[in-house]
Parts: structure tokens; C-alpha cells; sequence
């Protein structure tokens, strides 16, 4: 995440349906600003930007929380987010001190649930915002 890239991240879009699911980057962006734990990145497809996600992996803490993840209405279908998790679930892995990874998502996103749940993620239940909790366990070294 660059100055240069922050304005084509907060241009991304979901399509109308998805408007619900996911914070607008442009908020996202400006709470990376004052969070210390947020790990903002962009996701490339080549040398073009498709998408955005964000989380924390606190140095006393063994678990990562993916809190943002978003990959704009024109690229998706197209295998980015499943590439961009697998990219990311590595990064989190390489840290060392992270033992497994939680991501929230609103239940009626179906295509999130697939993509989670492909990638390992177990589903624990509702938040107090009725949000799903996910949990993966990631492997040991």
C-alpha cells in the first residue's frame, strides 16, 4: 500500500449487491491511518490493481483477524480473491507467532462463504453484529 495507489484502492467497487458486505476502502484506508495493528495491502492481478484487503496480527496475540477484503465487481470471478487469500494466509503464516486466523463476513454472502471455507476456514457462529465468524487453523512450521 502506497500514497501513489491509495486513490485507485478507494476507487474499487463492489457490484450493487455486495454494497453491504464490505466497509468502503476509503474508510479502511483511513483507519489503516490510525491503527497501528492494520496491514493494509493491495491486491495485483499483473500490474493492475483488483482489489484490497486489511488485518491485524498483533505481536502479543497468536491469532490474525482478516477485517477487509474486497476485490472489485470487474475482476471477480476471475480467481483473484481465491490467489489473493492464499497470498495473504502465507504472509500471516510467515510472522511466526500467528496460530490460526479469523474473517468475518455477513452470513447471506454466499460467495465469501465458499471461498473461506475452500480455503480451510471453519465457520464458529454469529457476532454480536450477526456477522459469521470463521476461524483456520494454519499448520505448524
Amino acid at each position: 500500500m502506497t500514497k501513489a495507489n491509495r486513490a485507485l484502492v478507494a476507487s474499487l467497487e463492489l457490484a450493487p449487491e455486495q454494497m453491504d458486505f464490505v466497509a468502503g476502502n476509503a474508510a479502511s484506508l483511513e483507519e489503516a491511518q490510525s491503527d497501528e495493528d492494520a496491514r493494509p495491502r493491495v491486491i495485483m492481478a499483473g500490474d493492475r490493481i483488483v482489489g484490497f484487503l486489511m488485518y491485524d496480527a498483533p505481536d502479543d496475540d497468536d491469532e490474525a483477524r482478516i477485517y477487509r477484503f474486497m476485490i472489485d465487481r470487474a475482476w471477480q470471478g476471475r480467481g483473484n480473491g481465491k490467489a489473493a487469500l492464499r497470498e495473504v494466509l502465507h504472509e500471516i503464516g510467515g510472522l511466526g507467532h500467528v496460530r490460526h486466523v479469523s474473517i468475518c463476513y455477513e452470513p447471506q454472502n454466499e460467495a465469501a462463504r465458499q471461498l473461506y471455507r475452500t480455503a480451510g476456514f471453519v465457520e464458529e457462529g454469529l457476532d454480536e453484529d450477526g456477522e459469521m465468524i470463521a476461524d483456520l487453523v494454519l499448520p505448524r512450521g
